[in-house]
């Protein structure tokens, strides 16, 4: 039963933005650091900016620094946001020449600017402040005393310019992912064409077309298409195994009956009623075989067709081979042939099998021997068991050897096949049985195996696995 499970675009679709929502979070991660740090940089040179317009506008009053803050630097610093802005202008002694706000300024900070650029943040008057210090030299003054200049600025326009700065990356990166989801979808689409025209090649086929492909495909779709085309071979392979099978039942069947009807139409045109029970016998003889070959004929229709695997139990190989060599060895058609068990394991051997189709095979077996070997033949049944590795329970060999006239060597091979007598015309088989028997061997796991058997006649063997002893 087929069940739909999603579809392959929806699957490529999931994952696709499941990556790019994880790419997409950490390039928004990145942008808002990166306009963060535009920010501080453009900021930073504005606080750098002032300090340099103040430090040129400090002049020296009988060895005092005095300065005039000159517009100019308060211009540079102060924003379109209305930021707050300071500046403190500090001599050697850390005084206060000129400050507009008390923002207290560390001694360890100012300690730090004698060794350069300091750049600072600070907390007053509930605000957060960039503070920027720098020490000038008075180098060609009445005094060679340094002065500090410290100037900053509330953050309001940092976190403004940095929110700006990552809304213009944001809508950015959302256009990126609107033309990639479209540019995804094209891509899926052609990606997926190949799978498209190979399901249309397939939908065009014929139910009876089992040629292979004649595709390009790109190297994913190789294995896929390889399968299919072994499985094409293998419906080939079946349809003409099935074609042979019906013609040859065919045949087997119309030669009995045309047999039957070639015996009646004579015993209709006497009027003898010797020969109308001699017509009648041969009619019963020939409807004996028919209904055989019909029965094998839906045991091995059963065989190959039905193979649910339900009716397998745990079952003594040796016991059942006993019980079914004793039941043939009380039939008619065993009186005149010597049919014998070799001597049994005495332990139990344990198969997985069905114990119908078993005792078909075991059947089949008894019956090809009978019939395919002349009176007083001997005919022997038994079991070997061959010992498995470590962990493996190993193998039972089941087998019938008779000192028949035998095959030739070139037709062991097909012996199996269905219809193969053997090269033999002169007795009463279909050429079924071991294609029975073959197809029991398959179902149960075995090995099949014809061999001639020394000094003359001929040996088959089926090799089980063993189940473990309980």
């Amino acid at each position: 039963m087929i069940e739909v499970d999603g579809t392959l675009k929806s699957r490529l679709a999931v994952w696709l933005s499941v990556t790019v929502t994880a790419l997409g979070a950490l390039l928004l991660v990145e942008a808002y650091f990166s306009s963060q740090r535009a920010a501080e940089r453009a900021y930073d040179s504005q606080l750098e900016s002032a300090a340099l317009t103040i430090a040129e506008a400090v002049q020296w009053q009988e060895g005092q620094p005095v300065v005039e803050i000159p517009a100019a630097a308060l211009q540079i610093i102060a924003t379109r946001h209305q930021e707050r802005v300071f500046y403190a202008v500090l001599d050697a002694e850390g005084r206060r020449v000129s400050a507009n706000l008390d923002i207290p300024i560390p001694a360890e900070r100012r300690a730090e600017v004698a060794e350069g650029p300091v750049w600072t943040n600070a907390e007053h008057s509930g605000a957060e402040w960039r503070l920027h210090g720098w020490e000038f030299d008075s180098a060609g003054w009445e005094t060679q005393d340094p002065v500090q200049i410290w100037v900053g600025h509330t953050l309001a326009g940092r976190q403004a310019l940095t929110g700006e700065l990552f809304e213009g990356a944001v809508s950015r990166f959302l256009v990126m992912v609107l033309v990639a989801g479209l540019l995804m979808l094209l891509a899926m689409r052609v990606a997926l064409k190949p799978m498209r025209r190979l399901r249309q090649l397939l939908r065009q086929r014929e139910a009876d077309d089992m040629r292979p492909f004649d595709a390009r495909v790109p190297e994913e779709l190789r294995e896929l298409a390889e399968t299919l085309d072994t499985l094409f071979a293998r419906q080939r392979e079946s349809r003409d195994a099935l074609l042979r099978f019906t013609a040859d039942a065919s045949h087997q069947l119309k030669t009995p009956l045309s047999g039957l009807q070639s015996t009646s139409e004579l015993a209709l045109k006497s009027d003898r009623p010797e020969e109308w029970h001699r017509a009648l016998a041969a009619v019963h003889q020939g409807a004996e075989r028919t209904s055989r070959l019909a029965s094998q004929l839906l045991s091995l229709a059963r065989l190959r067709h039905v193979a649910d695997g339900r009716e397998m139990h745990r079952l003594d190989l040796a016991a059942l081979l006993r019980e079914t060599v004793f039941d043939w060895a009380g039939r008619d058609v065993a009186r005149d042939h010597d049919l014998g068990l070799a001597e049994l394991p005495a332990t139990p051997l344990y198969v997985h099998g069905e114990p119908w189709a078993l005792r078909e095979l075991l059947g089949n077996l008894i019956d090809n021997a009978l019939r395919y070997t002349p009176p007083g033949s001997v005919i022997t049944l038994g079991l070997v068991e061959h010992a498995g590795g470590v962990g493996h329970a190993g193998e039972v060999e089941l087998y019938i050897e008779d000192d028949g006239p035998g095959v030739p060597p070139e037709i062991l091979e097909r012996l199996h096949q269905p219809f193969e007598r053997g090269g033999r015309q002169d007795t009463e088989g279909s050429g079924l049985g071991l294609a029975i028997v073959d197809s029991i061997a398959r179902r149960h796991d075995a090995r099949l195996k014809v061999a001639p058997h020394t000094p003359c006649g001929l040996r088959i063997s089926i090799s089980f696995p063993l189940e473990n002893r309980p």
